[in-house]
């Protein structure tokens, strides 16, 4: 039976990242849509703060907090600025991730402690043009010559593109699909212009060009062709933290929501006594109830290492579509102080709306979910 108890360190987490959302992060949320970009004193609070290794075991840098205090972290900041939910989740639970979860030891001692650390950003390489639902589908290539791999190619909508230090490459080798860690200022390693996007503005996104870029043999993330299994693998823990993030922002839609009909009257009284608001918070309060669960019961099993596609396919797709109805619903119940830039809830409108395509689109996610109970015949 699954009960949603925290330990003291989890809720000292809680409080220590929501003291920075609320006195650092929340009054600039704005500026960060508007300038489309984290300031580096941001950034680099958040490495101090242990925040970009709180997932990741003590003797690599991090805190050990696992999974849960991940998605504590993203749930607290997703309440302020998804941008910034956005460029911690490249960094940690995909980028970072798939070394931790690929590396040797001698992998993980050399890019995962300073990625833990926030030394370095990392983003995950995966996306190209013709491979993204599909992303078996890769051309970015990589052949071994003597030493070293040599990967040429072009990868498409790679958050943290522009910033990062340390990349999670896949590109197709003779095996099959493979993955590399590639350094930034590797020559012939190219990271695009920022695309602009219409929303998640705060968080750079670009594609990235390999010509002839050689890394050393051992640079290899476990062994060759099992490099799409990998990819999978940390894309489990990625919509967890989405869906996480997503979480915290439906609950910050919903006091706001709540407290605005409590304050504004029509017909001479509080809007929060029509059964039409009522039933917009009844159903916000009910889908935030539900995906509070799947999260943190997900992440839990994700702690005891069991397995979890179908579970975290379930946490991407319930999150980010009740995400879509909360913003849809407190617009609606801000009428046009909603609809304006005066309130944040015109920008987590915005921001919302990628949760259903990156990460695995939810027509993906439901693939994912269906396939697996079909193999499993329907038991749960």
């Amino acid at each position: 039976m699954f009960e949603l108890v925290f330990t003291e360190e989890q809720t000292m987490l809680r409080e220590m990242v929501r003291d920075f959302v609320n006195n650092e992060l929340k009054p600039i949320a704005s500026q960060i849509d508007e300038e489309e970009n984290i300031p580096k004193e941001i950034t680099s609070k958040i490495g101090e703060l242990g925040i970009l290794g709180a997932a990741f075991p003590v003797e690599y840098g991090g805190s050990g907090f696992g999974e849960v205090g991940y998605c504590i972290i993203q749930e607290e900041v997703g309440r302020a600025c998804l941008s910034t939910a956005t460029f911690i989740g490249a960094h940690v639970s995909i980028g970072t991730n798939s070394i931790y979860l690929g590396g040797s030891e001698d992998i993980r001692h050399k890019y995962v402690t300073p990625l833990a650390t926030g030394e370095k950003i990392a983003a995950f390489a995966l996306t190209e043009e013709r491979a993204g639902s599909d992303a078996f589908d890769l051309k970015t290539r990589a052949e071994l010559d003597g030493d070293e791999w040599v990967i040429n190619g072009e990868k498409l909508w790679i958050t943290n593109g522009p910033i990062a230090d340390t990349f999670s490459v896949f590109a197709r080798t003779t095996r099959g699909i493979s993955a590399f860690v590639v350094e930034k200022g590797t020559p012939g390693f190219t990271p695009g212009a920022s695309e602009k996007k219409m929303g998640i503005r705060g968080s750079k996104t670009s594609s990235l060009t390999f010509d002839n870029v050689r890394v050393p043999k051992e640079n290899m993330l476990g062994s060759e062709g099992r490099g799409f299994l990998l990819a999978m693998k940390t894309l489990d823990a990625g919509r967890l933290g989405l869906g996480a993030a997503c979480l915290g922002a439906c609950k910050e839609l919903l006091e706001m929501s709540t407290k605005y009909a409590k304050e504004r009257k029509q017909f001479g009284e509080p809007i929060a006594n029509f059964q039409a608001i009522q039933f917009m918070i009844a159903e916000m309060t009910t889908m935030i109830y539900a995906a509070e669960s799947l999260v943190y019961r997900t992440a839990v099993l994700y702690d005891k290492h069991e397995m979890l596609s179908r579970q975290s396919a379930m946490v991407k797709l319930y999150c980010s579509e009740a995400l879509d109805k909360c913003v849809d619903y407190a617009m609606q119940i801000h009428g046009g102080m909603g609809f304006s830039r005066e309130l944040p809830i015109e920008r987590f409108y915005r921001d919302a709306r990628i949760n259903r395509i990156f990460e695995g689109t939810s027509e993906i996610q439901k693939l994912v979910i269906a396939r697996d109970m079909i193999k499993r015949n329907g038991i749960l």
